[in-house]
């Protein structure tokens, strides 16, 4: 009766369902010397547990009461303003300027190079332009093959019924 009592215990302690009672109940079998030949592998675990609750620690903690220097704080705090002042200085007394502002060859290049973008641009609207069309042969291919797929399924079928 007592073996069944344990095996059940053992049972509701690998399932978490066990109280403190019935914990303690298995740590007392399992301390003293008649424990059954199928239950010795629990006797190390609940040893274990007991000898775990004796342990202490023992070593002084350490308690750092002086006040760190917060400099790596400040290093980027010092950072961040040379950037700002690094953005905002090189513009403070320029307002805007205009296209006239520029000289000759200046204005030329800014020429030349919108008229690149523009030839880019138009390039890229073409290049989307094919793969509409692309997409679109792409979704009739795909119809085809599930069609396809539904002829193979009634060839199937057809050749089932001409061989019976």
């Amino acid at each position: 009766m007592v073996l069944n009592n344990i095996e059940a215990l053992i049972e509701k302690y690998n399932n978490a369902e066990t109280t403190l009672k019935e914990e303690a109940q298995l740590k007392t079998y399992f301390a003293s010397d008649n424990v059954e030949p199928h239950l010795e592998h629990y006797k190390p675990m609940f040893q274990y547990f007991s000898q775990s609750k004796q342990e202490q620690y023992t070593k002084d903690v350490p308690l750092n009461t002086k006040k760190k220097t917060r400099l790596y704080q400040w290093i980027s705090v010092a950072a961040v303003a040379v950037l700002m002042l690094g953005f905002f200085i090189p513009n403070w007394n320029s307002g805007s300027k205009t296209l006239a502002d520029y000289s000759p060859e200046e204005q030329q290049m800014y020429i030349e190079a919108k008229q690149a973008l523009a030839m880019l641009s138009n390039n890229f609207n073409d290049g989307a332009s094919s793969l509409n069309a692309l997409s679109l042969a792409s979704e009739n291919f795909n119809v085809g093959i599930e069609k396809t797929s539904h002829v193979k399924e009634f060839s199937k079928t057809t050749n089932r019924l001409l061989k019976n």
